[in-house]
């Protein structure tokens, strides 16, 4: 098979929009145009030498499609050229993609900080998963920068966060962050997913590894599970593949296939995504039966500042609170019409969920106040439809919430 330059015949890099077209494409002797899916599990050689040295690595190739496979490679190559990252490994789901990326790592008697702002299962890795294995943790509130500095043990290895935050979208300081990191020596491990690879750049601003759920924005219409880490050569090689390689949350090459055909639109649809969710959070704070807002896009924002200093747009999802109580936020969102009630994201269809009660209903009701999680709490995935018949239906949905 044949991969494809990076660059274009006059040696210059291609820009982004580019890569997510061509990036790491490999083609058979066939020439196909769109990338072949390699529905294979196993690899046959041509001689029992070569066997051997490829399980040695003394020779590039395939071997077993738990360890790599050509369709996964080009996702994660093409992963790589966007984030301008040295090297990346593609998982079953996200959340393969975060529990790899400390469990890789991190020994006994290893310590992590981590925000406590974080999706429910994030939080159950580092909260409940992490001990069981002697790895201790400390949640902080991650917008505090003392805080991360007052956590820091000598034992400590890793900092994991996620910016913007799920769900109430606040920030942490990506690079105030990894300045305390570097200085005790620990990896940062940022997930990515609400900001999207084309919102913010985590690793410019000094993360170690990135993750994310390519569930979400980077297939975009919600057909298929997948993740992906990126991070130095070094850690994707010597830490990162063999515990995936052993462990098995392998990336389907069909699953990788269908988040490579949605990369090629993720610019024109982020667009989108951000140009309505910024129209609806301007909408929406308008509405008297709204008690409050939160878009980073927005100057009402807690933390504008920052959204405007390290992302490049307010993102695609916004977090607001209904007047009144769990009631009134159900009966707004069962009389939606267009926007329907999913606890997914980044989908070309409008979701809401109620975060209270589904992604942090594990939590007591303590601490997801601390969280700014309340019963009147609701998180809007916005789509691709027609911005002026989202607001349509959120303002008869506002009504019959009354």
């Amino acid at each position: 098979m044949a991969g494809e330059d990076n660059k274009a015949r006059g040696g210059k890099p291609w820009r982004q929009a580019t890569q997510l077209v061509h990036a790491g494409t490999l083609r058979s002797q066939f020439g196909e145009t769109s990338e072949a899916i390699f529905l294979n599990s196993g690899y046959v050689y041509d001689t029992a030498e070569q066997a051997e040295a490829r399980f040695k690595g003394d020779e590039e190739g395939f071997v077993y499609s738990r360890y790599a496979n050509p369709t996964v490679a080009m996702f994660e190559a093409r992963m790589c050229a966007m984030e301008e990252a040295e090297a990346a490994r593609g998982t079953a789901s996200g959340m393969a993609a975060v529990a790899a990326s400390l469990l890789c790592h991190l020994n006994a008697g290893d310590h992590v900080v981590s925000a406590r702002a974080l999706f429910g299962s994030c939080r159950y890795v580092v909260e409940d998963l992490l001990p069981r294995f002697g790895i201790a943790t400390t949640l902080i509130d991650g917008r505090d920068i003392a805080a991360w500095e007052a956590a820091v043990r000598p034992n400590t290895r890793a900092f994991f966060f996620e910016t913007p935050t799920n769900p109430v979208l606040e920030l942490v300081d990506i690079e105030a962050v990894s300045k305390v990191a570097k200085k005790a020596g620990a990896s940062v491990v940022v997930d990515n997913v609400f900001a999207t690879p084309l919102l913010q750049r985590p690793m410019k601003l000094g993360a170690d590894i990135v993750v994310y759920s390519a569930t979400k924005h980077i297939d975009g219409q919600g057909r298929c599970l997948g993740g992906v880490v990126l991070g130095s050569k070094e850690f994707i090689e010597e830490k990162l593949h063999n515990y995936l390689k052993h462990t098995g949350p392998s990336l389907s090459p069909f699953n990788a296939w269908v988040l490579l055909k949605g990369l090629e639109t993720l610019p024109l649809r982020v667009e989108r995504h951000c140009s309505s969710a910024a129209s609806l959070a301007d909408f929406l704070s308008q509405r008297r039966e709204i008690e409050r807002v939160y878009y980073p896009g927005r100057a009402d924002h807690p933390q504008a500042a920052l959204a405007k200093r390290q992302m490049d747009g307010g993102g695609p999802l916004i977090a607001f609170e209904i007047k009144g109580d769990k009631g009134a936020a159900f009966r707004f969102m069962n009389a939606l019409n267009i926007i329907r009630i999913s606890n997914n994201l980044g989908d070309a269809k409008s979701l809401v969920t109620h975060p209270a009660t589904t992604t942090h209903q594990r939590l007591t009701p303590e601490e997801r106040a601390k969280l700014g999680i309340f019963d009147n709490s609701v998180r809007l995935s916005v789509g691709l439809e027609d911005p002026e018949d989202l607001a349509t239906d959120l303002t008869q949905a506002l009504t019959a919430a009354k």
